[in-house]
């Protein structure tokens, strides 16, 4: 694979159109330095176009049949996968992260549509009898109908497999989509744009409209031509969004916290390597990282001592390198915001083992020891490579400092206990809790989701595209 860097400049899809626009993303090559993709700034005329594309649109996406759904889903799989090596590529320069991370995400992707086709051969409806007095006899057909037009809002992270989560099922459910992708990391949309605009959907059922926030993004949010948002982002923009979008269905995976429970009899050696790979994937820009380490008071220091030498083995290099495992974060900005959390930590008295510098946006892989239960760090999400660990006596407290705060996306319990393990389950507001394991999202087979300000309904395909149909009762 080619490391010189490429420049490439990438339209906007809408209406069945491929178009220019006045203005333009500039593109950060992560990679190597300086711009390597110009893509076209959608401006407020060109979203309204889109808009008034996709209502027009929906009669005839309301009118395919499952099996001819399903098949596009087939052919937007396999029409990734022809182009991985060029997805891999971008992934890498656009979003900084590794080859060999950037190749799976790919994949991911792929096999989401494959999982919408499958799941949409569910939408079958149901036949009800009446049963309560004055209905015997009643008779209703319950059929599951598209909703209409989704504008599906993509994040950063992961700017290809996060999308297909959320333009899959729409799609697979029969409706329209507008899609808006972080505008750090809109190329890998745009080829999934390329490759949605080959299968044959119905001029205008699909609209690629990046675009600055500023610009287009409150137009969007706030047309009562949206039926529906679908969102991944910061809790914050989400709360924007919630306020903006009126009356529509919300769809919304926000931000996280989580943290890595340990109990003294937990197996440490599977705790360090989890709650490392947990908190330095991607250089920790992850809603499911493993944000703080709450380590029992009397195996904190063996759990930083066994996560510093895990550390050891961590490999931060060449984003092209196979067997690197961490590159620089998404922009200068968001380091700066990192460090500021790991100095109000080491100010309020916790010990600095390795790390703590930074490089512009490259910051280095982080562990913090008896991190101050009322450091920052420990409260707010850090989307960074720092992995704070502070201690508890008792599963009150355990409990008391996993569910301080707003967030409650994910957490982890280690212990070889099964009633604690379940004790603690039952207890952690998250929407996920994971056992003996650093919390991960997978395909989309589990469902996963926020509660408090981490977001709103679950995320999963088959959850996703039953929250992307309505219900019509037709009773006879």
């Amino acid at each position: 694979m080619s490391q010189k860097p490429i420049h490439r400049r990438e339209q906007l899809y809408i209406d069945g159109e491929w178009l220019d626009a006045d203005g333009t993303l500039d593109v950060t090559d992560l990679a190597d330095g300086g711009v390597f993709a110009e893509v076209a700034a959608a401006d407020a005329e060109q979203a309204d176009n889109a808009l008034a594309a996709a209502e027009r649109a929906e009669a005839a996406m309301r009118e395919t049949t499952i099996p001819q759904r399903a098949e596009w889903m087939e052919d937007i799989a396999d029409g990734l996968l022809e182009r991985k090596e060029e997805l891999a590529e971008v992934i890498v320069r656009e979003a900084g992260k590794p080859i060999s991370s950037a190749s799976g995400e790919v994949e991911s992707a792929a096999e989401r549509f494959r999982r919408a086709a499958e799941e949409a051969h569910d939408l079958q409806g149901e036949f009800r009898q009446g049963t309560t007095s004055g209905h015997e006899g009643w008779e209703a057909i319950l059929k599951p109908e598209p909703i209409g037009t989704i504008l599906a809002i993509t994040p950063y992270n992961y700017p290809l497999a996060t999308t297909a989560l959320e333009v899959a099922p729409a799609l697979a459910a029969g409706n329209c989509v507008i899609l808006k992708p972080a505008s750090k990391t809109p190329v890998s949309a745009a080829i999934l744009a390329d490759v949605i605009a080959d299968v044959g959907l119905p001029k205008g059922a699909f609209n690629f409209t990046p675009g600055r926030g500023s610009e287009i993004g409150d137009l969007l949010v706030g047309d009562n031509r949206i039926n529906m948002i679908t969102m991944t982002g910061s809790s914050a923009a989400g709360k924007h969004v919630a306020r903006k979008s009126g009356m529509v269905n919300l769809h919304m995976e926000l931000g996280g916290n989580a943290p890595a429970v340990i109990f003294p009899d937990a197996d440490l050696s599977e705790v360090a390597g989890a709650c490392t790979k947990g908190s330095f994937k991607y250089a920790g820009q992850r809603c499911s990282a493993v944000s703080r380490v709450l380590a029992h008071e009397s195996v904190h220091d063996e759990v930083v001592d066994r996560i510093d030498a895990a550390m050891d083995e961590w490999v931060v290099g060449d984003l092209f390198d196979e067997d690197t495992q961490m590159g620089p974060l998404i922009s200068e900005s968001q380091a700066e915001w990192v460090e500021e959390l790991v100095e109000d930590a080491v100010e309020k008295g916790a010990d600095l083992v390795r790390g703590g510098d930074r490089d512009g946006q490259f910051f280095e892989p982080t562990l913090l020891a008896n991190v101050p239960h009322d450091a920052r760090i420990i409260h707010e999400e850090q989307f960074g490579p720092v992995a704070a660990v502070t201690t508890f006596e008792t599963e009150e407290e355990a409990l008391e400092i996993s569910n301080g705060g707003d967030l409650a996306l994910d957490a982890a319990v280690f212990t070889d206990d099964y009633d604690r393990a379940r004790r603690m389950a039952d207890k952690l507001d998250a929407g996920a809790v994971r056992i003996n394991g650093a919390p991960s999202h997978g395909l989309g087979d589990i469902p996963f989701g926020g509660n408090k300000g981490s977001g709103i309904g679950r995320q999963g395909l088959h959850l996703t595209i039953e929250e992307m149909v309505q219900q019509k009762s037709i009773i006879l």
